[in-house]
């Protein structure tokens, strides 16, 4: 848990800054847009100049949570505009890893820079002068909930249906282990701020585009067992995308779909980039007891140069994905075997 005087620290820092930048990690997903979006809201209603900066696309169906000026980082602006912005404080929301805030290196590292971390991951490069940090948390979002109690900032409206989002995503659902009683209450908050879960539900994944449910089907036609039906690997290729119309950021969850199976502990999607790596991300199971996953996915993922939680992880791979499959079947081969 994070401390009182610690959040106090945090609130006096953004209260001494005028200019602020908020982002987050690549390929964001629900926590990070909910958290983002939230903190946005936040310091917009104290009256702070605020500029939040995506480094790659936000996925169609977290939009509506997000604030409409929002820039995105190589196509609105690049990296050399924002240092000469000279922001008094950049805020890292749900990231504390250099690898994941590609393209803003410079800005992130650039010396005498004051920079707040609000984050629950256990990678970390302590990229902040004043981090927010409790890896206990199921999702930022449940941190920004608490910097907001700290703060007395209202919670209602835009910034309630960004942190459920934040938390229920980063839950599964309220499906994962990470669930636990501080994630609930602090949903049980925000629906009697005004949020309705089963609207967002729907909003969020009854929404499919035609090219994302045509992605899926390639995805799992795609699919592979190893180790007696323990491990199941799906591919994605450029070929895929294009033949689908699809976009990269059109596969965020689609893995969790392979859980269907009895037999699967470990999947993995493999998704060749434009660039020729591939990006690798891993999902395990939970135990039947309930009390963590049957394989710790984070140590796979840091092994191969990326992070994650122990049921959700990823990292970004050499190709092609033959190599990287390869390479993945190597490191797996001690959980899974047998």
């Amino acid at each position: 848990m994070i401390s009182e005087g610690r959040f106090q620290d945090a609130i006096d820092l953004l209260n001494s800054a005028s200019r602020i930048l908020v982002t987050t990690h690549i390929k964001p997903d629900g926590d990070a847009c909910g958290s983002l979006a939230a903190m946005v809201y936040g310091l917009l209603g104290i009256n702070k100049h605020v500029q939040p900066v995506f480094l790659t696309p936000v996925p169609e169906w977290y939009r509506p949570f997000v604030p409409p000026d929002i820039k995105l980082l190589g196509k609105d602006i690049d990296q050399q505009q924002l240092i000469d912005e000279d922001y008094d404080l950049v805020v890292l929301v749900d990231v504390n890893s250099i690898a994941q805030l590609e393209g803003i290196e410079d800005l992130v590292t650039k010396p005498g820079k004051d920079a707040l971390v609000i984050d629950h991951h256990v990678t970390s490069d302590r990229l902040g002068t004043l981090e927010l940090v409790d890896t206990t948390a199921a999702a930022t979002g449940t941190i920004v909930l608490e910097l907001f109690r700290h703060a007395g900032w209202q919670v209602s409206g835009p910034v309630a249906q960004a942190l459920f989002v934040a938390v229920a995503t980063d839950t599964g659902w309220f499906q994962h282990t990470n669930t636990d009683g501080r994630a609930l209450r602090a949903c049980a908050e925000l629906v009697d701020a005004g949020v309705r879960p089963a609207a967002l539900y729907a909003q969020l994944y009854q929404q499919f585009s035609l090219p994302r449910f045509r992605l899926l089907v390639a995805m799992l036609n795609s699919l592979q067992l190893y180790f007696g039906g323990r491990l199941a690997i799906l591919c994605l290729r450029k070929a895929d995308f294009q033949r689908t119309q699809a976009s990269r950021k059109d596969t965020e969850n689609l893995i969790n779909e392979v859980y269907k199976l009895a037999s699967v502990v470990v999947s993995v999607l493999l998704v060749e980039m434009e660039d020729g790596r591939v990006h690798c991300s891993l999902r395990s199971r939970t135990s039947v007891q309930g009390k963590g996953p049957v394989v710790d996915v984070s140590k796979v993922a840091a092994s191969l140069g990326g992070g994650g939680h122990m049921n959700a992880a990823g990292a970004y791979l050499d190709g092609p994905i033959e190599d990287a499959l390869t390479k993945l079947l190597a490191i797996l081969r001690p959980y899974l075997e047998g």
